[in-house]
């Protein structure tokens, strides 16, 4: 958040002290800050972290599936978690964001978290190499890596919903934006599925509209008496 981020105090929360600082100056950078930004980086940290996820848990879940080490994946490197990740090492208030993201609270914004997060990888991986990198993927992820089951391989309610409604020949749902409450950096989105051919309508809440859309499926789910609370 500061325009001079104290970057001794961020690397012993990292746990990595760089060689070359102006490359983790540069992972913080956003877009809005100017045109030497962490987009770059992002795009690396970004192949990075999925690469090490991927081997993780091809070596720790050796009778999974292939779909199955898919939505494992994709549960761990999801914006969500990064952002979370972000949040655990304070880093929105190390955030080089231009005037109009410091206004809106671009240093709360999980996408703008989830991004540096990749970023740092990225500089990390520059700074160092892929062994050191890896080490420190595998130690920010360790707790939610070990809490890792094959039960979490189960397919989001949207794909459920979607997967139910083919396997009968039913149209696809149709989801709407109702409402949108809040300031732009805590919004609430209230969104609606429509199931035209079954006569049915619900809604869900969420912090951003694919959650809220996610809420409504696996409420469709549960008034289609397809699946219980």
């Amino acid at each position: 958040m500061s325009s001079q981020p104290d970057l001794e105090e961020l690397q012993r929360r990292l746990g990595y002290q760089f060689k070359v600082p102006e490359r983790l100056l540069l992972a913080l950078t956003h877009r809005s800050h100017g045109n030497q930004n962490n987009e770059r980086l992002e795009f690396l940290g970004d192949s990075i972290v999925n690469m090490v996820i991927a081997e993780y848990l091809y070596l720790h879940f050796e009778k999974a599936r292939e779909g199955q080490l898919s939505r494992l994946r994709a549960r761990m490197v999801k914006g969500v978690t990064l952002a979370e990740i972000g949040r655990e090492f304070e880093l929105g208030k190390y955030l080089r964001l231009g005037s109009g993201e410091l206004k809106s609270g671009g240093f709360r914004r999980e996408s703008i978290l989830a991004d540096a997060v990749e970023s740092v990888i990225g500089a990390i991986y520059l700074d160092s190499d892929f062994h050191t990198c890896r080490e420190q993927v595998l130690r920010w992820f360790d707790l939610r890596l070990k809490k890792l089951d094959l039960q979490d391989t189960q397919k989001d309610p949207k794909t459920r919903l979607q997967e139910y409604l083919q396997s009968r020949q039913f149209p696809l749902p149709l989801y709407e934006v109702i409402s949108v409450d809040g300031e732009a950096h805590a919004q609430t989105f209230n969104v609606s599925c429509a199931l035209p051919s079954l006569d049915r309508r619900t809604s869900g809440i969420g912090s951003s509209r694919r959650i809220a859309e996610q809420e409504a499926a696996r409420n469709a789910l549960k008034q289609l008496g397809v699946e219980n609370d």
